[in-house]
């Protein structure tokens, strides 16, 4: 089958490769501390450099997987459109709060970086819980894999044991400053067990571009992505 025009071939196959690896690596990278808040603030302030980059790494697989979910929607949409939409809208809704949770995150680190661990736990702590929209999407987070897994199984894009490996991302823990548990392990590299080889499979479908293209294209979107940087940098 064809990738349609939105995302298409490489957009889509390479979020499918480059988005689960990212989450595994942040994954482990973050692993060895307690999963809940207060140990994640310490862990940042006696390993900023570590933490950061586990974080960041976790954010990007989870920006990195919307083109993924919509090409394997696109796929169960073949001959399971309702399972196809519901899936891919949950689960791309869940990727929208878990980085709303990313952003977070980000906030709470900075204030262990500015007030001192013990300060930023107090102030995380009086403020945990509060409401906010994403709330509302909490359940979206969990069932919009399970949703596509059930599709892509009755669609056939994917057998038994890839769609359980897809459906065990619905274990990866949910809210703001969690770390890695032994289930968010088997969630991230389910992930990766489900997604890699379509995203390889899409990757080889259609010809293969010319060296001299393959390297242009790559080059402009390293400086895309590199005066992107710069521009955010400088607010």
């Amino acid at each position: 089958m064809n990738t349609p025009l939105f995302p298409g071939r490489w957009l889509g196959g390479t979020s499918l490769v480059l988005g689960p690896l990212a989450l595994v690596t942040g994954v482990l990278l973050r692993a060895g501390h307690d999963f809940f808040f207060p140990e994640q603030l310490r862990a940042y302030a006696d390993h900023p450099a570590l933490m950061t980059a586990a974080y960041s790494c976790v954010l990007a697989g989870y920006v990195l997987s919307w083109p993924a979910i919509a090409v394997l929607a696109q796929r169960i949409g073949g001959s399971r459109p309702n399972l196809a939409l519901w899936g891919g809208s949950l689960a791309i809704f869940g990727l929208f709060a878990r980085t709303f949770h990313a952003g977070v995150d980000h906030l709470a680190f900075q204030l262990v970086a500015d007030q001192g661990a013990a300060e930023a736990t107090r102030s995380v702590a009086d403020a945990y819980g509060a409401w906010h929209l994403m709330s509302a999407l909490s359940v979206a987070i969990m069932a919009g894999w399970v949703v596509l897994a059930v599709g892509a199984f009755r669609s056939r894009t994917f057998g038994l044991v890839r769609a359980i490996a897809l459906a065990c991302m619905a274990l990866m823990p949910l809210g703001v400053l969690k770390g890695t548990t032994l289930l968010s392990v088997v969630a991230a590299v389910g992930l990766v067990v489900a997604l890699v080889p379509l995203g390889v499979r899409v990757l080889r479908e259609g010809p293969r571009p010319r060296p001299g293209r393959l390297v242009a294209g790559a080059s402009a979107m390293l400086l895309m992505v590199a005066g992107m940087a710069v521009v955010g940098a400088l607010g």
